[in-house]
């Protein structure tokens, strides 16, 4: 069953923490094992310097997400990425609450603009949220995605 919309709560995952290595099996089967792929040691080291946000209710979460500088040089640019809400949960709002939670700490932390490489399943949820789409489709792990972009 699902929890109530106020038991819900969006937050910073600290690295390491049981909800963020939760979060890393959620992502490995919603977003990787579809595709025969699983995650490199060395990539997810990398994501120590990561914002891990989920959504949970307690220990239970039902909704992840990253966000990481987008380009090296500008502080103002972040990029989701690794989007993730348990299937049982999909189509409930879970991932539009997740991400206006990180679009409120992003805005907190002073930067104007989120960027994000949409899976084509994923491209109407993203513009329900505002997103635009810009430039070609390309191929990345294997399907293809579009780059979008919102000035936050």
């Amino acid at each position: 069953m699902a929890p109530a919309p106020e038991d819900l709560r969006g937050s910073e995952l600290r690295f390491g923490s049981k909800l963020q290595v939760a979060s890393l099996a959620l992502r490995d089967r919603i977003l990787r094992q579809p595709l025969g792929l699983s995650y490199e040691p060395e990539a997810l080291r990398a994501e120590h310097e990561d914002l891990h946000l989920g959504l949970h209710s307690g220990n239970a979460l039902y909704a992840v997400l990253l966000l990481r500088k987008a380009h090296p040089e500008d502080e103002t640019v972040l990029k989701m990425r690794q989007v993730a809400v348990d299937e049982a949960f999909q189509g409930q709002g879970y991932g539009r609450m997740l991400v206006a939670f990180a679009t409120s700490l992003a805005r907190e932390k002073g930067c104007t603009r989120i960027e994000l490489h949409a899976r084509a399943q994923a491209v109407p949820f993203y513009e329900k949220l505002g997103y635009v789409a810009e430039g070609d489709w390309f191929e990345e792990v294997g399907i293809p995605h579009l780059f979008m972009f919102k000035e936050i």
